[in-house]
């Protein structure tokens, strides 16, 4: 199995967790007295949504749904497969994918539109990491946690072949 070589940590855990508080606040108010459902995308989304929905106030109801469109690679292929789909009727709720970063676009931009055939009252996105170098489609999130630089990132819930989603920390990785 290939090592990965670390570089420097960007984002700490306490500025995911400060960051997570002030996005969780926000949310909060915008979705007041509404019926609110966090979509988790798996797998690299589990932190970041444990994360905020720590400081969501209110009732939320939880789902997931796992895409795919990297497979073993470092960039996406274009081609967007979803492997499992939500258990919950989204139809007049508000839907809020939580993802853990926006780089080519393709898969959210797919997803939104496929969750806005069900006709809820809208779908929104809060990502952890938004990378806009890397961006194919016109797509942008709703809820920002940080800007990425264009470089490989793994940990908080991103991987590199399934390695190091469990570093409470975001570091850059060198993948040649």
């Amino acid at each position: 199995m290939a090592e990965y070589e670390l570089g420097e940590v960007i984002f700490s855990q306490k500025e995911i967790e400060d960051r997570a508080a002030v996005l969780g606040a926000e949310i909060s108010k915008d979705y007041e007295g509404k019926q609110l459902i966090l979509v988790g995308i798996l797998r690299g989304a589990v932190m970041w949504m444990s994360e905020v929905m720590k400081h969501i106030t209110g009732d939320v109801e939880i789902d997931f749904m796992a895409l795919s469109s990297y497979g073993a690679l470092t960039k996406s292929s274009g081609v967007v497969k979803i492997n499992m789909d939500l258990n919950c009727d989204v139809t007049g709720k508000d839907v809020l994918i939580i993802e853990d970063i926006v780089d080519s676009g393709t898969t959210l931009t797919y997803l939104k539109g496929y969750l806005e055939g069900r006709n809820p009252s809208s779908v929104k996105i809060c990502t952890l990491l938004d990378k806009p170098t890397g961006r194919r489609t016109e797509l942008e999130a709703d809820y920002v946690g940080f800007e990425c630089p264009p470089v490989f990132i793994v940990g908080f819930g991103l991987d590199v072949n399934q390695k190091y989603r469990n570093l409470p920390y975001i570091t850059s990785v060198v993948t040649e």
